[in-house]
């Protein structure tokens, strides 16, 4: 890994660190883990090879008075198949930042916005950010993104929000040695749910995740034609703290499963890896 690759990393968890002590501080509530998830069925646009990642994140959630706030830092760290630079028999290593602020409407005016199925109405900010060490694509990607957010009444919480997204990237390319200017994609549309629901089967379950379905971009950097997104991302997670003697959704354990088609915008009918079919192992820990 080079130097201002390791440098990205540090800088980037100092900052998220910082962000979840600071949230935890000024928060009404808040849940703060660590968590790790390996798979071996990865994938990534114009590569042919599955691709093995180890994944290490730290997620910060926390309530307040008007709203919440949904901040989360991965560190990716993919097996030689996704080389970190031309020749190289290492593999990249990606920094993904989120962040999500969520305004509770009905707290803010002090009316009930509650409707049929839904308890509540926001207005969601938030930006997504990344580096990334790979050969042949680091796109070092900047979005915003905001919109109305649905608040619906079910067992711990389910949200659906329509977010308008401004993204940009700036490729480098450690093949040609290339870079290519800050390019901005036309503004576009997702439609995105969030969801964690506990039920029981006997032993203490949830059923957590995310689904993500994006508009095509327009053209991309290089000219070609971008194609609509659907990204779901789903897991059961068992909560064995009681069977350590730990409080509850101190420690949990589960199994995850990733469907991403057309990823980042790439068309899957001439682009291998485009689309990823990913079962994982994932593990956390809630403080």
């Amino acid at each position: 890994m080079s130097h201002f690759a390791r440098s990205s990393i540090v800088l980037a968890v100092l900052a998220a660190a910082a962000c979840c002590a600071g949230a935890a501080r000024a928060a009404d509530w808040s849940d703060t883990s660590i968590g790790y998830r390996y798979g071996t069925r990865y994938a990534e646009p114009f590569n042919n090879s599955d691709i093995a990642k180890n994944i290490v994140n730290l997620t910060s959630v926390s309530g307040y008075k008007y709203g919440k706030n949904f901040f989360n830092i991965d560190l990716l760290m993919s097996s030689s198949a996704d080389p970190s630079s031309a020749g190289a028999d290492s593999g990249a290593h990606e920094v993904y930042a989120l962040y999500r602020h969520t305004l509770d409407l009905g707290k803010v005016t002090g009316a009930s916005l509650a409707f049929g199925p839904v308890r509540g109405v926001g207005a969601t900010l938030g930006f997504d950010l990344n580096t990334k060490t790979d050969a042949g694509y680091n796109s070092r990607k900047r979005m915003l993104v905001a919109g109305p957010t649905l608040m619906l009444d079910v067992p711990g919480f389910l949200d659906v929000s329509l977010l308008a997204m401004w993204e940009s990237n700036a490729p480098y390319s450690t093949y040609t040695s290339q870079a290519t200017p800050r390019y901005r994609y036309r503004t576009h549309a997702m439609l995105t749910a969030a969801w964690s629901m506990p039920f029981n089967l006997g032993i203490p379950l949830s059923f957590e995740g995310y689904a993500n379905f994006i508009s095509g971009k327009g053209r991309n950097e290089f000219g070609g034609g971008t194609a609509p997104e659907t990204n779901i991302d789903m897991q059961v997670m068992y909560d064995l703290s009681g069977a350590v003697g730990a409080a509850k959704n101190t420690f949990k354990v589960g199994l995850e499963y990733q469907y991403w088609k057309n990823k980042f915008g790439n068309p899957d009918r001439d682009n291998p890896g485009a689309t990823a079919r990913t079962p994982m192992i994932r593990a956390e820990y809630h403080f």
